[in-house]
């Protein structure tokens, strides 16, 4: 064992792990669950080998400017630097989709709620109490916090990265099955099994 690894770590340590955790949250690398399982790891860590672990199977960060990605010029299209092809997650539609999935239950969930109180008030024949304000007001709320930050700190452009990753590895998948059906011999060559 290394004797790095068995010494204490120190409060500006974990954080500078917490720092880097955000980052891989941030990035894709680390869904919500995963994040917050290991923030409180490092929180809750004692020697430098205990957050080490936390972050073996990250990449290390890379200022932008020693990247090896460069900037696209400005008016030219964005390339995507796996593919090579010019970037489909960028522009206004991008931001409508991420708004329109973000806000298309509410107007649905809070008509439903509103028939209900208008029904019930119609049985009743009296105009009950309109309760349905408690769950579109809060509900609005933090749909609209969530609207804030997540334009804020590109959300909508993380969301359609992943999902066209997403659509390339299940596009790349159905290519492999292709291949491999093209490749194996149909059961109508195959000699006959001896019995």
């Amino acid at each position: 064992m290394d004797g790095r690894d068995g010494m204490r770590a120190a409060d500006a340590d974990r954080a500078a792990v917490a720092d880097r955790l955000r980052v891989a949250l941030d990035e894709g690398r680390l869904d919500l669950h995963e994040y917050d399982e290991r923030l409180q790891r490092a929180y809750a860590a004692r020697t430098y080998a205990e957050l080490e672990a936390l972050l073996s199977d990250l990449p290390p960060v890379t200022p932008a400017q020693r990247s090896a990605l460069a900037p696209a010029a400005p008016g030219a299209p964005a390339v995507d630097p796996v593919a090579g092809q010019p970037d489909q997650v960028s522009g206004r539609g991008v931001t409508a989709r991420w708004l329109a999935d973000l806000w298309q239950p509410y107007p649905q969930v809070i008509l439903v709620v509103v028939i209900i109180w208008a029904v019930t008030s119609l049985l009743s024949q009296e105009l009950l109490y309109f309760w349905p304000a408690w769950v579109a007001g809060p509900w609005g709320a933090v749909l609209l916090i969530r609207t804030v930050s997540g334009l804020s700190a590109g959300e909508p452009r993380r969301q359609a990265v992943e999902r066209e990753r997403k659509r390339q590895r299940r596009r790349a998948k159905r290519d492999r099955k292709r291949e491999l059906r093209a490749g194996e011999p149909d059961e109508r060559d195959a000699p006959p099994a001896a019995g």
